[in-house]
C-alpha cells in the first residue's frame, strides 16, 4: 500500500501538482481570506474573552448538538443570525464545507436534479457525490447554458452557484438567475462564503444587498473569511432547519462548536454593525488594485487574479514575489483548469496603499 501511495504522489509531483504546508514567514499578507482584519483585531479579541470569561470554564462542547453539544446560547446565536441575515431560520454548521456537505447530500431526493455553475467550490461537488440526485453543471455564469439545462431537468430542480466565486473573485448573476428559477420553478441555493460580513448590512451576504434573500431557497454563510473566525450557518425556512437536523448526517454526527467558537461568531458581528466602514475601506483596496494591476478577469471583490499558465510558471512567479516580501499564493491545476493557472491575490484593509503599489509593480515584471 505504501508504494501504491508513493506512486500517486510521485505522480503528482511530475505533474507540478505536488501540495506542501507552508509557514506565514512574516511577509505580507495578500492570501488569506482575513478580508476585514477581524481575525487580528485587537480590540475584537479583548470583547471575545470578556464575554467568553463570564460564561463557562469549559473547553469543549461534550457532544453533537442531538447529545450534549446544545446550549441556550447556540439558539440564542441561531436567532440572531437569522435576523442578520434576514431569514426565517437559521442552523449552526462546524464549516463552510460542512454546511454544504449537509445541504447537498440530504436535500437534493433520488430523482431530482442539481444545476451547478461548473466553477463551483468542491464542497458543493463532494454533497452532491453523497446525494442519490442527479447532478449536471452549466458554463460558469451562462444564463443560456443554465436555462437549457433547466429545460431538461427532472424532478425537483436545484440551482445551486456562490455569490462570489473563490478562484476568479467574479459575482454570479443572481437577480437574473432568481428569474430564471421562478420561471422553471427550481430552487436556488446560494455559497455566500465570500461576501458574509463583506457585503450588506451588518455582513448579511451580497443576497442581502441585493434585496433578493426572499428568493433565495437556502444561503450557505461562512464566517471563516471575512468575519476572522470559524464556523459557518444556513440559513433557510424552519422546515429546511428541522429537515437538516433529521437528516443532515455531518451535522447529527459531528461534535458542537466549543462555546468559545459561538462567543467569536456573535462578537464580530455585532463589532462588524459598528465598524461597517471596514466594507468601505476593503472598496477602496480593491479600487486602487485595479488602478495599477491589469488582470484579464473581472472581478469587483477582495479576490483578484493574475493569470499565468501552467504550474511551473505560475509556481515561479509566486516564489519570486513571496522572496521579495509579499505572500501571494499560486492555485494550480487540477484545482483549476490546466492553462488557467493563476496567481490569487487577497486584499485587505490592512494592507497599505505602499504594498499594494508596489506588489503590482512587482507583477508587471516578467
Amino acid at each position: 500500500m505504501n508504494q501504491i501511495l508513493k506512486d500517486k504522489l510521485q505522480q503528482r509531483k511530475s505533474n507540478d501538482q505536488f501540495r506542501v504546508l507552508k509557514l506565514n514567514d512574516g511577509i505580507v499578507d495578500f492570501s488569506s481570506n482575513d478580508y476585514l482584519g477581524l481575525s487580528r483585531n485587537t480590540e475584537l479579541a479583548t470583547l471575545i474573552e470578556s464575554e467568553y470569561k463570564t460564561l463557562t470554564t469549559s473547553l469543549g462542547s461534550g457532544g453533537s448538538r442531538l447529545l450534549a453539544g446544545n446550549s441556550f446560547y447556540f439558539e440564542q446565536l441561531e436567532e440572531y443570525l437569522a435576523e442578520i441575515h434576514q431569514s426565517e431560520s437559521s442552523l449552526l454548521m462546524n464549516s463552510g464545507y460542512v454546511a454544504n456537505l449537509a445541504v447537498f447530500s440530504s436535500i437534493p431526493q433520488k430523482g431530482d436534479t442539481v444545476l451547478y455553475d461548473e466553477l463551483i467550490h468542491a464542497c458543493v461537488k463532494d454533497g452532491m457525490r453523497l446525494s442519490l440526485a442527479n447532478h449536471y453543471s452549466f458554463k460558469h455564469n451562462d444564463l443560456e447554458s443554465l436555462e437549457n439545462k433547466l429545460k431538461r431537468a427532472v424532478g425537483t430542480v436545484y440551482v445551486a452557484v456562490e455569490s462570489v466565486y473563490s478562484m476568479d473573485g467574479d459575482e454570479a448573476p443572481l437577480i437574473e438567475i432568481v428569474k430564471l428559477c421562478k420561471q422553471y420553478g427550481a430552487y436556488l441555493i446560494v455559497d455566500e462564503a465570500h461576501t458574509s460580513g463583506v457585503y450588506g448590512k451588518h455582513g448579511s451576504g451580497l443576497s442581502c444587498a441585493l434585496g433578493i434573500e426572499k428568493e433565495v431557497f437556502v444561503r450557505i454563510q461562512t464566517f471563516g473569511k471575512g468575519l476572522g473566525c470559524h464556523g459557518a450557518c444556513v440559513v433557510a425556512s424552519k422546515e429546511v432547519r428541522d429537515f437538516l437536523i433529521n437528516f443532515a448526517r455531518p451535522f447529527i454526527y459531528t461534535t458542537a462548536m466549543p462555546l468559545h467558537g459561538l462567543v467569536t461568531i456573535r462578537n464580530a458581528y455585532d463589532y462588524l454593525s459598528t465598524h461597517l466602514n471596514l466594507q468601505a475601506e476593503l472598496r477602496k483596496k480593491i479600487t486602487l488594485f485595479r488602478e495599477v494591476v491589469e488582470t484579464s478577469i473581472d472581478s469587483v471583490s477582495a479576490i483578484q487574479v493574475v493569470v499565468v499558465p501552467g504550474n511551473n510558471a505560475v509556481k515561479k512567479k509566486a516564489q519570486s514575489l513571496q522572496k521579495n516580501g509579499f505572500d501571494v499564493r499560486p492555485v494550480m491545476s487540477p484545482t483549476v483548469k490546466e492553462g488557467s493557472e493563476r496567481l490569487r491575490i487577497c486584499l485587505h484593509v490592512y494592507n497599505t496603499e505602499d504594498e499594494i503599489i508596489t506588489l503590482g509593480k512587482y507583477l508587471k515584471q516578467p
